[in-house]
């Protein structure tokens, strides 16, 4: 039987900024450390459902996305978290490093790429900072009385967050498993006794998520958030015409065009590299477009994340 992935929904651009001030900075893990944001003068804000993200952008221009972690029904902050990845695009540094208790940051959202659907029976797989949408998914399925069962894999018990938060569920629905006592996790260790009807919903690495297709069985249904883009394995090469310098870059079959145009533009503006935030949009002037993006964010534009040519060539305003 093939895997039953659950269809995507649309994304719909939220345009709503909010300016929130961190009411603190805490340690969750080795790495790992939580924001609690809030408005400056205290009002509710804006509702929120397990799945949804916040776009941050933070004080040097970069725009993040990250998952609220908290608590639904807390109208009076907001919490993410985040790992600090020494080789990434320089966010996570951003974060530990120069973000204080105190301090304002704009954000837009929130919004849901990775919606919880009400399901009578759950598995939840979680890889490291992947934790933070799938805890409040636990919680809302702990409440609802639903069956459910979390795996949380990561490298030691020091690196993983919420650990402490985890404890007071009960303890049978809870396995913790980490590299160091059992090494990495194969697909079956993490979807083992998954049964025909099973909602699964997987947030982790990218070998962790193939690790679940790999071994999904029959009868599930497989939900999941990629935290880096999928590989491109349908893709066909094309040129993209940078108008502005008259610039023509190809673009090979396993590669976006924003990672071949970031080569000779390094400025251009990206964040999600998935196809839903919108932030690098840019004018399409010329050629065919074979359109990706998961959202409404490219009504008047292309996002060149994930978007490729249908025919030979794209002409960009860049």
């Amino acid at each position: 039987m093939a895997l039953r992935t659950a269809p995507a929904p649309p994304i719909r651009p939220v345009d709503r900024g909010l300016r929130l001030v961190v009411r603190a900075v805490v340690p969750e893990a080795e790495d790992v450390v939580s924001l609690r944001l809030a408005a400056p003068d205290g009002r509710d804000l804006p509702r929120w459902w397990p799945g949804s993200h916040l776009d941050v952008l933070l004080p040097s221009g970069r725009r993040r996305q990250y998952s609220l972690c908290g608590d639904p029904g807390d109208r009076t902050s907001y919490r993410i978290a985040v790992r600090r990845l020494p080789a990434g695009a320089g966010g996570s540094r951003e974060i530990h490093d120069a973000v204080a208790a105190g301090d304002e940051l704009t954000v837009t959202g929130p919004r849901n790429a990775f919606p919880f659907l009400a399901r009578e029976r759950y598995r939840f797989v979680a890889g490291g900072i992947g934790i933070t949408p799938i805890l409040p998914m636990v919680r809302a399925a702990h409440r609802a009385g639903a069956d459910w069962t979390l795996v949380y894999a990561g490298r030691s018990r020091a690196s993983l967050a919420f650990l402490g938060e985890l404890a007071d569920l009960p303890a049978e629905r809870v396995i913790v498993r980490t590299d160091d006592e059992h090494g990495a996790p194969s697909g079956a260790d993490l979807l083992a006794g998954v049964e025909p009807g099973t909602a699964v919903y997987c947030c982790g690495p990218a070998p962790m998520l193939d690790a679940v297709r790999g071994a999904f069985p029959d009868g599930a249904t497989l939900h999941f958030e990629r935290f880096a883009p999928a590989p491109i394995t349908d893709g066909r090469p094309f040129e993209v015409d940078l108008a502005r310098t008259g610039v023509v870059l190809p673009v090979p079959a396993d590669r976006s065009a924003l990672d071949v145009i970031r080569e000779a533009v390094p400025e251009v503006a990206y964040s999600c590299r998935q196809g839903f935030c919108g932030t690098c949009r840019v004018g399409l002037l010329a050629g065919d477009a074979d359109e990706r993006a998961v959202s409404d964010a490219a009504d008047d534009g292309l996002l060149i994340c994930v978007s490729r040519a249908s025919g030979g060539r794209l002409t960009l305003d860049l």
